[in-house]
């Protein structure tokens, strides 16, 4: 027919353009469905910790250079800003893509764990107006910062274990453990190696949970548990585990050991963290802190800053707020949709669950020294940074849970 082509024409167009504008309004309202879900309670929590963090940050550091008494505030708001981008940017896409990429992410880790022994350094900048160094080599330098790959390896493994776990779901058997241990043998060698044993400890405890949580039979997970112990006497016996570290990781048993031992951080802390009583001395206020009489104050051992400063109500409040995110991230672990979901939640949990235990029992004595941050408060980059992205990890899977494949 003449002319047919060209009166097609206008009907393809205003088609094509009706089919832009439905595509768009699914979009929009997906966005909005997605908003809607969004864990209100747990970025609350999570900012407000931040908040205090940064403060508890300025408060332990602002002695260090009394010209710039605001040097390492400026940094951790940095840090935080980033931290915050990193978390947004891993709550919008959708974790189920991490069937996709999560081998990947875990390859990247693996690769800047391998980079830390041929472009690493031993010594990294902290806050209390110096460097520290020794055997230690476990950050690369990227201009003014240093970058810290064993904080990400935590995540790294999360995203591959769950992702392993819930394809075999039903059935990881003998079989299917063999790969599992391997993806988890991998990466904490090479932190073991640098050696970083706070990592390699939190790294241990989030892949043990994650095993028990994802259905592997209780006869296997006390196998490797069994395995797990064996492997550290080994290492012990040929000197694997240096003797300062040993000894760090066994002096929490031997409190009287005297002021001069392995305990004296640990001393001096506990002496700050007493000397606040109830209410604190008061923020800027600590004499033990202020003095910078507490070894690593703003990185390992911030909790006597806010022990002396902020007192028994201050610290019960700070945990009360870690409680609050725990029990946020356990709820979206129960309400994920699928396996993937859980796993993820779970390793999240996990993580910031025992990180907090293990700094603030450090802190009082009752764990051993491994240098493990406390979430949001320690001050540093690649951590802060870890943390946002496991909190983005959980909104993540908390948003998409009434939504199907």
């Amino acid at each position: 027919m003449p002319g047919g082509p060209v009166a097609w024409g206008p009907v393809a167009a205003h088609l094509l353009d009706r089919s832009v504008r439905t595509r768009s309004r699914r979009d929009e309202r997906g966005a909005v469905a997605l908003v809607r879900h969004l864990d209100v309670v747990l970025v609350a929590a999570t900012v407000v910790v931040a908040a205090l963090g940064l403060v508890v940050v300025y408060a332990a550091t602002r002695s260090v250079f009394p010209l710039e008494p605001t040097y390492y505030l400026k940094r951790q708001l940095v840090f935080t800003v980033l931290g915050l981008a990193v978390m947004v940017v891993v709550a919008s896409i959708d974790y189920r893509r991490l069937e996709q990429w999560a081998y990947v992410i875990y390859a990247g880790v693996v690769l800047a764990l391998l980079a830390v022994f041929a472009v690493g350094s031993s010594s990294v900048t902290t806050g209390t107006g110096g460097t520290t160094s020794g055997i230690a080599q476990r950050w690369i330098s990227l201009g003014p910062f240093q970058f810290q790959p064993s904080e990400f390896a935590v995540l790294g493994l999360v995203a591959a274990l769950a992702l392993y776990m819930s394809r075999h779901e039903g059935d990881l058997g003998p079989r299917r453990l063999v790969p599992l241990a391997a993806l988890s043998v991998v990466p904490l060698l090479l932190v073991v190696k640098q050696p970083d044993l706070g990592t390699a400890i939190v790294m241990v405890v989030v892949g043990f949970t994650m095993v028990v949580i994802g259905g592997v039979k209780m006869r296997y997970v006390l196998a490797i548990l069994a395995l797990g112990v064996l492997a550290f006497v080994v290492g012990v016996d040929l000197h694997l585990v240096h003797s300062n570290q040993l000894q760090r990781l066994t002096s929490f048993l031997h409190p009287n050991q005297g002021a001069l031992g392995a305990n004296y951080q640990v001393d001096v802390a506990k002496n700050a963290i007493g000397a606040g009583g109830l209410k604190g001395s008061g923020l800027f206020r600590g004499l033990v802190t202020s003095l910078n009489y507490v070894p690593e104050q703003s990185t390992d051992f911030i909790f006597a800053t806010i022990g002396e400063q902020l007192g028994f109500i201050g610290s019960a409040v700070v945990i009360g707020l870690y409680a609050v995110m725990a029990l946020r991230m356990l709820r979206a672990a129960q309400a994920a949709r699928d396996a993937l979901g859980r796993l993820l939640c779970t390793g999240a949990l996990a993580f910031l669950v025992f990180s907090v235990y293990q700094n603030i029992g450090m802190n009082i004595g009752l764990m051993p020294i491994t240098g493990i941050p406390l979430p949001f408060f320690s001050y540093g980059g690649s951590a802060l940074i870890a943390f946002y992205a496991t909190v983005g990890l959980v909104l993540n899977v908390e948003m998409r849970r009434h939504r199907t494949r």
